[in-house]
């Protein structure tokens, strides 16, 4: 078959490495290839037969000759592709990535919206469900071979695999070349009749193909000796090779076949005496300093000999199969057990030299601006201060907080002693402590490094000393550290624009931090402008690999920040932007603090949708992450006061304000910021209210001295429970002009005036306040204030019909009757088998629009799948099968 065009090569891994497309080439079969037709024919069978088959045997059965003497020969029609795994391809993200351009590199066609993992180690459920559906749309079956399948180690892989297996047949037929059993369920296939498996007894050389075998390396081939040599070997076609191979070096081919001592067979010995012993010393001496590498190129390699004729002995090692092969842009691999072998010779003959190879290695490496390839050589080396130093000039410090490489970086500078000494080991240090949220610790480790950072450190380490800062401002819930810190960052850049601008440029992550977690503690001061304009600027940061989890967050914080100013479609449309961030980057749903769910559960809490709110509460509650984020969980436990009151639980609405406290001791034990006091004062009082308290409600909010609007609406309802109209409306005409911004926030005051009003019995005014107030809330479907508000907004709307008739969005208890000819009074259809979303009442008044999927997906931040499900389920909660029936019964409803 012939491949794609080579474009695969432009592309990046999660990891932040090159896609590698020689991984995707089919291995090419040497001249003394035994075909062995009885195998192939079986592999054929089997992919007729089910979704898997199983090659499996050990080292040197035969197994990658085989299926490629079946991919190039005699493979079923449809679509095929190849791809070789290696040990990284464990990390579930980049096994997918990797599998899904080796897909593309040989042909199948995948459509863009399938998108690609954006962490190594993880990939968002949702692209392989995208996959497995792109899958079965084909008209042909696809055959993925991978090869080298002993490698993946890790049950999220296995499962991943199986599921897209399970969901794809028949269109993905599945060849798994292993060493091992894989983590698959096979005993569902076995029972199933959808397994076929080559294993090693099957794999074995029969005694005729041994005769081949050895006619092809143009040895004797009498019965004798074939029978002894196969039964020796047990058919093992390594081991018939491996023998073939030295029995040609022989003086007496037959004489070595009939001798050869079994002992003596072992791969080990044969790598030792028949490839290393048998190269020139030079070439020896290159193979065993190389062993320690992972991938070899020419001007390293000679980095490591301290001559320069490694790019010609590569070549030759490759040209004469002595376990040495290229993949790709003048680099080279060798063979992992001949490394392993090679590796333990080196130690052997020349003690004490491997830390001093690992040591040359990382500086080569780091010269050349592979700093991640050259850390764990530095690390092996002892070096840890180099190693440091590396990390913290290259401005890769963002890369231990988050993307690609964090886990490894982690991991790796996990280990490092507490005696190295320095500002880089402390700077890399406090990063790592104030990732964990050990804020004392991480404060610690920055003051030991700052006052070298300050003398003699580099832009790079000044820079990072800086976002550092700004990082433990957020956790300490102090925004003027934060924002010193990020001015001493641009300081910083100012001074060295010309360096920093090419770090910056290759690490964007490190901007997208720092801007985020500026935004961050800037919001949890209360300082919304300040810190929309930072988390704004966090989420037009270049979008990658590295920079989508503070896009994300950025997005999500965005959105609250739009809820607290009472836009509530706006914050709305911020999550859902955040989400496509999320799917498009591959983020796994866990990512995150919980941001965009607590605006979502507000959303639907104002919408009284309270079963939405209750699933997005539970959904934030959920994230590990957002018990140590205070603007989280405060806002949590103002949530839950809020619908434990809701369901009439004041006793519970109470004890869950404690949460605020709680969040704000978890902050380094600053006050709450006004903006979580306020609404927790809100709630406190709406509570006691609630309990027939009103003289308590009163004194909730006075006692705090709270001033924020939702207070103030707190306090003026109070006042007006207690008969006291001309001291409500003193409480409102306390609100600040800037408190009306948004719709959410003038809804409640035009409904707490128009209450007002009422009671002093200025109808025509409360009227009008009225009006206003259905005016406004009419586009955000803001339903929860009316409800609050029914006791004497009923007894208007009654007396007044007309204020409602043109509000069906309103709760049913506040509309008006149906018309004459419509259906007997207070008759509603039955309602949805199941309540709609807030999301998929936002599909649904779309669709009413006659706005196509595209367009809704569009208008929305979603993605066109996305939609369709929300419109499969709003076709199933309201019991009809097409779209145009979901609005007509929506609209019945009231629902629209």
């Amino acid at each position: 078959m012939t491949p794609m065009p080579d474009e695969s090569s432009h592309l990046i891994l999660p990891d932040g490495d090159p896609v590698l497309t020689s991984r995707f080439a089919v291995p090419v079969l040497p001249p003394t290839f035994v075909h062995r037709g009885r195998l192939t024919q079986h592999l054929q069978q089997g992919l007729r037969d089910g979704p898997l088959v199983l090659v499996n045997g050990p080292a040197g059965a035969g197994k990658t000759f085989l299926v490629a003497d079946w991919f190039t020969s005699a493979r079923p029609r449809g679509s095929a592709a190849w791809l070789t795994l290696e040990s990284s391809d464990d990390a579930s993200g980049l096994f997918w990535a990797y599998t899904l351009e080796a897909l593309r590199y040989h042909g199948v066609e995948l459509s863009e919206h399938i998108g690609s993992p954006g962490l190594p180690a993880r990939v968002d459920p949702s692209l392989l469900a995208r996959l497995a559906d792109e899958l079965n749309r084909r008209e042909e079956p696809v055959t993925l071979v991978l090869d080298e399948f002993d490698r993946i180690t890790s049950p999220a892989v296995a499962e991943e695999l199986h599921e897209l297996v399970r969901h794809a047949s028949p269109r993905l037929r599945l060849v798994l070349v292993s060493r091992s059993d894989p983590l698959l369920p096979l005993h569902r296939y076995a029972a199933a009749g959808q397994l076929t498996e080559v294993r090693a007894a099957e794999l074995a050389f029969k005694v005729h193909e041994t005769s081949t075998l050895l006619s092809l390396h143009g040895l004797p081939s009498s019965d004798g000796v074939v029978r002894a040599l196969n039964e020796r070997t047990h058919g093992w076609a390594a081991g018939l090779r491996l023998w073939a191979l030295a029995a040609l070096r022989a003086p007496d081919p037959e004489s070595y076949l009939k001798e050869f001592e079994e002992s003596d067979n072992t791969i080990a010995d044969f790598l030792t005496v028949e490839v290393l012993e048998r190269q020139r010393q030079e070439t020896q001496d290159l193979l065993l300093r190389t062993s320690l590498l992972e991938r070899i190129h020419p001007d390293l390699a000679d980095a490591l000999t301290g001559r320069k004729d490694a790019g010609r002995l590569l070549v030759d090692l490759h040209r004469v199969n002595a376990f040495v092969t290229p993949v790709g842009h003048s680099w080279y691999r060798q063979h992992p057990l001949f490394a392993e072998i090679l590796r333990a010779r080196l130690r052997a003959r020349y003690p004490g030299l491997e830390a001093e190879l690992h040591s040359r290695a990382a500086h080569w490496l780091g010269s050349t601006g592979l700093v991640m390839d050259a850390l764990p050589h530095a690390v092996a080396a002892g070096d840890w201060g180099f190693a440091a130093t590396l990390l913290v000039d290259d401005l890769a410090i963002g890369s231990l907080l988050t993307g690609r490489d964090t886990d490894r970086l982690t991991d790796l500078f996990s280990r490092m002693p507490p005696g190295a000494d320095g500002a880089a080991p402390e700077l890399i240090r406090a990063a790592l402590a104030l990732a964990r949220h050990d804020t004392q610790r991480g404060v610690t480790h920055l003051r030991q490094a700052e006052s070298e950072v300050r003398a003699a450190g580099g832009p790079a380490a000044r820079l990072s000393l800086t976002y550092l800062n700004v990082l433990a401002g957020r956790l300490l819930a102090d925004a003027d550290r934060a924002e010193t810190a990020a001015r001493e960052a641009d300081q910083v850049r100012d001074e060295d624009a010309y360096l920093l601008k090419g770090l910056e440029s290759a690490h964007p992550e490190f901007g997208a931090l720092l801007l985020s977690d500026l935004g961050a503690v800037l919001l949890w001061a209360g300082r919304l402008d300040e810190a929309r304009e930072a988390l704004q600027a966090a989420a037009e940061v270049e979008s990658s690999p590295s920079t989508a989890g503070p896009r994300h967050e950025s997005l999500n914080r965005l959105a609250l920040i739009e809820l607290l100013s009472g836009r509530l479609r706006r914050a709305e449309q911020q999550v859902g932007a955040a989400d496509s961030e999320a799917e498009r980057s591959g983020l796994p749903k866990t990512e995150g603090t919980g941001t965009g769910q607590l605006a979502l559960a507000e959303v639907a809490l104002e919408r009284d949708d309270l079963s939405a709110a209750r699933r997005a509460l539970e959904r934030a509650a959920a994230l590990e992450a957002a018990q140590d984020d205070p603007v989280v969980s405060g806002g949590l436990a103002v949530l839950r006061s809020r619908l434990c009151l809701a369901r009439g639980d004041v006793r519970g609405a109470l004890e869950a304000l404690r949460g605020v406290r709680k969040a704000a001791e978890a902050a380094g034990g600053t006050p709450a910021p006004e903006w979580l006091s306020d609404r927790a004062v809100a709630a406190a009082a709406a509570a006691r209210l609630a309990a027939g308290d009103p003289a308590a409600a009163v004194a909730a909010v006075q006692e705090q001295d709270a001033a924020g609007p939702e207070a103030l609406v707190a306090e003026a309802q109070a006042q007006l429970a207690c008969g006291d109209c001309e001291s409500a409306l003193r409480a409102l005409d306390r609100l600040p002009a800037s408190a009306a911004r948004g719709p959410a926030v003038a809804v409640a005051v035009l409904l707490a005036r128009a209450q007002a009003a009422t009671a002093l019995g200025d109808d025509a005014a409360a009227r009008r306040l009225l009006v206003r107030a259905l005016t406004v809330a009419a586009p955000e479907r803001q339903r929860r204030p009316f409800r609050e508000a029914a006791p004497w907004l009923r007894r208007m709307l009654r007396s007044e019909p007309s204020l409602a008739a043109s509000h069906d969005w309103l709760p049913a208890e506040l509309r008006p009757a149906p018309a004459p000819g419509q259906g007997p009074a207070g008759e509603v259809p039955p309602g949805p088998v199941e309540s709609l979303s807030s999301r998929e009442c936002d599909v649904l008044a779309r669709a009413a629009q006659l706005m196509s999927t595209e367009e809704i997906a569009a208008d929305l931040f979603l993605s066109v799948n996305t939609v369709k499900t929300h419109l499969k389920n709003i076709n199933r909660k309201l019991s009809v099968t097409r779209r145009t029936e979901a609005v007509r019964r929506a609209r019945e409803l009231g629902l629209l």
